[in-house]
């Protein structure tokens, strides 16, 4: 009886204080935040989480995760829409990678997020300036937090960011075997990545089919346009190839009635309308399709931060030059790597699989249009790899929740592991945070308490 009417006065307690405006504390880690000059006149920005698991920090990997786009923000994007520690109203998030882990965010390219560029002409133009830029921000931020270059360091990227995180892990695992930078580069892991546009675009059709968004003339009209875009791509005319992406993309919308490239559910006329979500960028594109593909892929998801970061976080940061402000160089970052947009990362994937023992990994969410699975199956199935056939073959394992419900399914062999994440789209930590968060660390090795 006393212990019963101890607990009832404990439970009138916290619901009163609760009822004032108290919470429970939440443990706030430790974070810093920066700027990397590159080269001459271009600087990257970076924000840093330490976790907040009771351990010490160093004792858990480092997540590098980078943004795709290219120029969308990783600090913006990443940070406050999929797994930072806080979401946009700045409420604590459930399933923060941060509980976890150390999340290194970057704006990369140059002109990115809060990253800049003195002048337009330093803005990069493919991935492998991409690649030389990251590795010596990464040289930069050694200096800064010297103690990470003993922690393992796991690449993550999400559509357009998995060309650049590629090409970067390998060009960092090169400079680590040169002895030009010291670090444990452990793994990369490619979120319905960019990685093939070909292969992506040529499924688009089949899988709207598949899925009741088309019929048979729908598809057909999807299926005439995806084989343009690769035979543009074939002739090596990959501003051609730009151009036709752009309008296969319009004949998407039209005879889907404008389906969410980014999750296929998402299908009300609003939401689907977001695809053209317009803000005010002070940049004339000499091109409307680069434009419009901008709009679509940058600006559409980008936009809706734009108050908080160059707000709120902005005077949080108190870092920023006054001359800059968040996302203002994207649609100059967006447009100078368009000739970049169809070219391939395949053979950087098969490159890391076969010299090197780091961990690769491609995660892709089952709903996704732009970057849809059967796509990505293609090009993997398809890899100048020596394990390909047996990864082929190997036993897919099912991933369930605790009530048992089927969330994902993994293959593996050897160290490359493909990921098929159910309920998710285009961002998977955003559309499925449990399972998300469930097969990062898998991916990090990070065991559950």
């Amino acid at each position: 009886m006393r212990s019963s009417l101890l607990f009832s006065l404990f439970f009138i307690l916290v619901a009163t204080l609760c009822i004032h405006g108290y919470r429970p504390r939440i443990k706030q880690g430790k974070e810093t935040w920066g700027y990397v000059s590159v080269r001459e006149g271009a600087h990257m920005f970076f924000w840093l989480y330490y976790t907040t698991a009771d351990v010490d920090y160093k004792q858990r990997p480092l997540v590098i995760w980078l943004q795709g786009g290219p120029g969308a923000s990783s600090t913006g994007i990443g940070n406050f829409l999929e797994i930072g520690p806080q979401d946009p109203q700045l409420n604590n998030r459930t399933n923060a990678w941060t509980n976890e882990v150390n999340i290194l965010f970057v704006d990369n390219p140059v002109g990115t997020g809060f990253s800049y560029v003195d002048d337009v002409k330093l803005l990069t133009k493919n991935n492998t300036a991409i690649a030389v830029d990251l590795v010596e921000f990464m040289k930069g931020f050694f200096k800064k937090v010297p103690e990470f270059q003993g922690v393992p360091i796991y690449v993550f990227a999400e559509s357009y960011g998995g060309k650049m995180a590629v090409r970067f892990a390998q060009a960092l695992n090169k400079a680590v075997q040169q002895k030009k930078i010291t670090c444990q580069l452990a793994g990369v892991a490619l979120g319905d990545s960019w990685v093939s546009p070909v292969d992506a675009v040529l499924s688009w059709g089949p899988y709207l089919h598949s899925v009741s968004l088309v019929d048979s003339i729908g598809l057909k009209k999807v299926n005439s346009k995806a084989q343009e875009v690769a035979n543009a791509v074939k002739a090596e005319k990959m501003g051609d190839a730009t151009k036709l992406w752009s309008e296969t993309e319009d004949v998407v919308e039209n005879v889907t009635n404008g389906v969410n490239f980014y999750n296929i559910l998402n299908h009300d006329k609003d939401d689907a309308r977001s695809n053209h979500i317009s803000h005010q960028r002070e940049h004339t594109f000499t091109s409307p399709h680069v434009e419009m593909l901008y709009k679509r892929h940058v600006e559409a998801v980008s936009g809706a931060l734009d108050k908080l970061m160059n707000g709120p976080i902005r005077n949080k940061l108190k870092v920023i030059p006054k001359n800059v402000t968040w996302g203002g160089q994207s649609a100059q970052v967006f447009e100078a790597l368009s000739d970049d947009f169809m070219t391939s990362a395949v053979q950087n994937v098969e490159m890391l699989l076969n010299t090197t023992s780091m961990s690769v990994v491609v995660y892709n969410g089952q709903l996704d249009l732009i970057v849809d699975t059967p796509g990505v199956e293609k090009w993997v199935e398809g890899m100048n790899w020596a394990g390909t056939s047996q990864w082929i073959s190997a036993a897919r394992k099912p991933i369930e929740s605790s009530a048992g419900v089927t969330e994902a399914f993994s293959k593996n062999f050897k160290n490359f592991t493909f990921y098929w994440i159910l309920k998710a789209g285009h961002m998977v930590p955003a559309d499925a945070g449990d399972i998300a968060m469930k097969v990062m660390k898998e991916i990090v090795g990070v065991k559950d308490h």
